[in-house]
This record gives structure tokens, C-alpha cells and sequence, in this order.
């Protein structure tokens, strides 16, 4: 089974960067899906962003242009690199890996436990 562990997240002032890491236990594979989600108090869990095999992307309206999904699969880790921070990005965010097979398996789904990022001045 794959462990993922979230770090990077803070306190940061509205117009400010954090770059969010989740680390694996296992290989990252190309044919892997990452996504990062986020969860705000009183709120249901939201994507974010996903990066799927190709590196294609895909992000939400909410941070079009100011977070960046990447991976480095020889590190076993992906990334979110959010700029332009407002306090609406207030939420925990979770980083979700799902596992695809050629072979026509059910997919695999992992989920971190979650990172705090509070966006205040």
C-alpha cells in the first residue's frame, strides 16, 4: 500500500507563495493520477488540481493561473506551488494519488492526511 505525507503548509499573508509537497512511499508512475484537493471549514472537499499521465493538467477556476501541479517521479513526490495566495484558499488540502493498470485492475486509491494552509493578514 502507498503512504502519502503532505508538508509545506503554513501561515501566509494574502499575495504570498507556498509550495506544498507529498511525499510517497512508493514509485510514482507515469500511468499514475495525483490530485491535490482542499477542504474549508463548512465546506465539501474540492478539487484543486490533477496532473495525469502525459503531465496533462487540470485545475479549478478558483486558482486558474496562480497553482502550478508537478511531480518528480524519481523523488516519489508532487507538488503544489500556489502564488497569489488569497483567504478564500484557506482549507486543508490533501493530496490524492490513484493507481491505473494495463492490465485492466480496479484502480488504487490513496489518500494523504491532509496539510493546513491559512491564508490571513
Amino acid at each position: 500500500q502507498v503512504q502519502l505525507v503532505e508538508s509545506g503548509g503554513g501561515l501566509v499573508q494574502p499575495g504570498g507563495s507556498l509550495k506544498l509537497s507529498c511525499a510517497a512511499s512508493r514509485s510514482i508512475f507515469s500511468l499514475d493520477a495525483v490530485g491535490w484537493y482542499r477542504q474549508a471549514p463548512g465546506k465539501q472537499r474540492e478539487l484543486v488540481a490533477i496532473i495525469t499521465r502525459g503531465d496533462s493538467t487540470n485545475y479549478a477556476d478558483s486558482v486558474e493561473g496562480r497553482f502550478t501541479i508537478s511531480r518528480d517521479n524519481a523523488k516519489n513526490t508532487v507538488y503544489l506551488q500556489m502564488n497569489s495566495l488569497k483567504p478564500e484558499d484557506t482549507a486543508v488540502y490533501y493530496c490524492k494519488l490513484v493507481r491505473t493498470y494495463l492490465s485492466g485492475a480496479r484502480p488504487t486509491t490513496y489518500w494523504g492526511q491532509g496539510t493546513q494552509v491559512t491564508v490571513s493578514s
